[in-house]
C-alpha cells in the first residue's frame, strides 16, 4: 500500500477541525474524536494526521492522551504509525469505521476483555449445537478449514482466515442465525489481535490441537465434549490474546 507524506490540498487539517474537550479526556475519548472526523470523511485515505502536538493542543488534552489514543487506533487497523514519519490514515477504514463506533469499540484492555468474555460464553454454545446437528458434509467442511490452518505455515493471515472460517463454520452447523451473525460481529472486531496474538510463540501448534478437539468433538456428536473443548480453546486463546496486548504496552493500565 502506497500512502502519500502531504494532506490533500482540497481537505481541511484535522487539528483546524477539532475542538477541546469539555473535561478532561480519556484515551478513549479522544479516540472517539478522531474517529467521528476519520468516519465523516473529512480526513482521506493515505492522509498523515497532524503531530502528537497539534492534536493535543486543538483537543485542550495531554500529549499522552493523544499518544495512547493513536496507538489504539494503529491496533485497530484505522490508522498506521510510522517512526519517525508521522501517522497516516490506511486504505480501506470506510468498512471498518462504522463498525467500530456502533460497538463503541473505544478500546482499552477492559472493552477488549468484555468482548473476549462474550465471545467464550457464545462460542461454546456454538461448538455444543454445532455437534447437536452437524450431517457427514458439515464435519468435512470444519476438516477443511482445519486442514488450510495447518496448510497456512507461517503465513499468519492464511491461518487466521482458515481459524475464524473454522468458528464461522462451526456457528453455521449450530443453525441459530441471530448467534451466527453475533459471533461474526465478535470476531470482526477482535481480528486485529487475533493476527497480532498470531505471532506469538506456540500459537499455531496450540490452536491446531485445540481445534482438532473441537472437530473431534463435533463429529462424535457430543455436546459435552464440544462444549469442553471450545471452552479450552477459549481460554488459551485469550491468554495469547492478552499477551499480544501486554506484549505491545499500547493501553494505559485500567482502560
Amino acid at each position: 500500500m502506497t500512502v502519500t507524506s502531504q494532506p490533500d490540498q482540497q481537505q481541511p487539517d484535522l487539528a483546524q477541525l477539532l475542538r477541546p474537550v469539555v473535561r478532561e479526556s480519556s484515551v478513549s475519548e479522544v479516540a472517539k474524536r478522531l474517529l467521528d472526523h476519520l468516519s465523516a470523511g473529512n480526513i482521506k485515505p493515505g492522509t498523515r494526521l497532524p503531530a502528537e502536538r497539534q492534536l493535543a493542543e486543538a483537543l485542550g488534552v495531554a500529549r499522552s492522551s493523544v499518544r495512547g489514543a493513536l496507538s489504539a487506533l494503529d491496533v485497530l487497523g484505522i490508522i498506521e504509525i510510522r517512526p519517525g514519519s508521522g501517522s497516516y490514515v490506511r486504505e480501506g477504514t470506510s468498512e471498518f469505521l462504522p463498525r467500530a463506533i456502533n460497538w463503541g469499540l473505544m478500546l482499552g484492555q477492559r472493552r477488549t476483555r468484555d468482548l473476549v468474555e462474550v465471545r467464550t460464553y457464545m462460542e461454546g454454545v456454538s461448538a455444543r449445537l454445532a455437534a447437536e446437528r452437524a450431517g457427514e458434509e458439515d464435519v468435512r467442511r470444519l476438516e477443511g478449514h482445519l486442514e488450510r490452518m495447518r496448510e497456512a505455515g507461517s503465513d499468519v493471515k492464511a491461518f487466521v482466515d482458515a481459524d475464524i472460517a473454522f468458528h464461522l463454520e462451526t456457528a453455521h452447523i449450530a443453525r441459530n442465525s441471530v448467534l451466527s451473525d453475533i459471533l461474526h460481529s465478535i470476531r470482526a472486531l477482535l481480528q486485529v489481535w487475533m493476527e497480532r496474538a498470531g505471532d506469538i510463540e506456540g500459537t499455531v501448534s496450540g490452536t491446531l490441537c485445540e481445534h482438532g478437539a473441537v472437530l473431534d468433538a463435533i463429529r462424535a456428536g457430543d455436546p459435552e465434549a464440544a462444549d469442553r473443548a471450545m471452552a479450552e480453546h477459549m481460554r488459551m486463546a485469550n491468554v495469547r490474546l492478552q499477551s499480544s496486548l501486554d506484549g505491545e504496552g499500547r493501553f494505559p493500565a485500567g482502560q
